[in-house]
């Protein structure tokens, strides 16, 4: 039985990681930040040098983008340094390093959905952080993978600090009031237990290097939210606005959809469509919310 390690267990991501591998036959030990700080060098030397672990996932991130923009440190600690500490610990034991990064590693200008051999340009301080995350992972391993994913959303963001986007829109439409999208910025959301069902494929096969593993389907964060509430069964509000009329602190890039060029490549089954993928996230939030997770 082979022994993997993950970092933000707790994370919408994370969950589904932890019963992916776990369901494979992997002797999991799931990290949460309860267990230790992963900004801290010892810490993390230790907890992975005394598992002795076969593999390392880190899906563990600082992604409050907004935020980093004033607090810039506080994002390169987590999305970056952490990242080394986990790729230095990884090449002292000899373990197969997995860490998810961004979208927003390019900067949108290409108009079209990014595949991994597209030069990255990030825009902000969280897009930078998780941009320097790849460069460590990748400067002290050869036996790495990075996973590249956007606008990730599952189940376990009905209860996780940081949510979704479609709990967000939900909240919103509770509240009664005219919600307000932009139509102007188009990304690949991403389903988590598919991310963690191909990731699990992608260390079956010892893939290394950068992979991209997106929704598969471009689509704005306006028809984004149109999908949301149609699946379930909401009419609120809805209206579409745009960059200009919705200023945020940090850049984001207006085109970040994924295209997952490594994974067609090696013949791994494609990301489900977003349409699917939604029927499935409300089906599985329904089990959440009525058995407690």
């Amino acid at each position: 039985m082979r022994k993997v390690l993950i970092f933000g267990s707790a994370g919408q991501l994370g969950i589904e990681l932890s019963t992916v591998f776990r369901d494979a036959g992997f002797q999991v030990e799931a990290l949460t930040r309860a267990h230790l700080d992963i900004t801290n060098p010892v810490d993390v030397e230790r907890h992975i040098t005394k598992a002795e672990p076969d593999l390392v996932i880190n899906s563990a991130a600082y992604n409050m983008v907004d935020v980093a923009e004033q607090e810039p440190l506080a994002a390169y600690q987590v999305n970056a340094l952490a990242v080394r500490h986990m790729a230095v610990t990884c090449r002292q034991v000899d373990a197969y390093f997995v860490h998810f990064s961004t979208d927003y590693v390019f900067d949108g200008a290409a108009g079209r959905p990014y595949s991994e051999t597209d030069a990255v340009h990030p825009l902000g301080a969280y897009a930078v952080s998780k941009l320097a995350g790849e460069a460590y992972a990748q400067a002290y391993l050869d036996r790495v993978l990075v996973v590249r994913v956007s606008g990730v959303f599952g189940a376990g963001g009905v209860r996780t600090a940081r949510s979704n986007f479609p709990e967000l829109m939900l909240r919103l439409a509770d509240a009664g009031k005219e919600i307000r999208v932009v139509e102007d910025h188009v990304a690949s959301p991403s389903f988590a237990p598919a991310i963690a069902e191909r990731t699990l494929e992608l260390v079956k096969r010892d893939v290394r290097g950068v992979v991209h593993v997106g929704g598969g389907a471009p689509v704005s964060w306006y028809e984004w939210a149109e999908m949301i509430f149609r699946a379930a069964g909401r009419q609120p509000e809805l209206k579409a606005t745009n960059e200009r009329e919705y200023r945020t602190a940090a850049r984001r890039p207006k085109y970040s959809a994924l295209a997952n060029t490594r994974l067609a490549a090696l013949g791994i089954a494609p990301m489900p469509p977003l349409k699917t993928a939604l029927e499935a996230y409300m089906l599985q939030r329904t089990r959440y919310l009525t058995a407690g997770g």
